[in-house]
């Protein structure tokens, strides 16, 4: 019967390694938006690469990663590509995830309905990511739709923070 031995050396790596981990702090994704319409999603960070998408103005994106005028994304289903820098704002801009996402006068699941949206609606967020963060009622946010209307909506069923 044999046994093998890890070696100190190894056992110290992967404990640095997991240490490391463990200590790294979480990090919120940072969120931009397209800013033209039509904005179109690459493959690889080109313009003469394949395009995947096209993608209309203020959809939300989640950025990965930063590169010489290039910026690699996921969107709300998933997609992974790349945008052209210039092609991507800070603007804050959320999407419904949900089949529909009902949207209270309060952050209260007893609050009055002020609308319901369905999924991929764009919602203008009605606060700073700042202000949402610290907010006293955890778990919502408040937003604005394109015809005026604001309310507060659950933060799981919308993309964008």
């Amino acid at each position: 019967m044999s046994h093998r031995r890890s070696s100190p050396l190894r056992t110290r790596s992967a404990a640095a390694s997991i240490a490391i981990c463990l200590a790294a702090p979480a990090v919120a994704a940072d969120f931009k938006v397209t800013t033209e319409a039509p904005s179109v999603l690459y493959d690889a960070p080109s313009a003469k690469a394949r395009a995947l998408y096209v993608y209309g103005r203020d959809v939300p994106v989640a950025v990965l990663v930063a590169v010489e005028g290039w910026t690699k994304v996921r969107d709300v289903g998933g997609t992974i590509g790349w945008f052209g820098a210039k092609a991507l704002s800070d603007k804050r801009v959320l999407q419904v995830r949900v089949p529909v996402a009902e949207v209270r006068a309060n952050p209260d699941d007893a609050a009055l309905l002020v609308f319901r949206a369905e999924q991929n609606v764009l919602l203008d967020l009605a606060e700073s990511a700042t202000t949402v963060a610290t907010t006293a009622t955890p778990g919502w946010v408040k937003v604005r739709h394109r015809d005026g209307q604001t309310g507060f909506v659950r933060v799981p069923q919308v993309f964008g923070l």
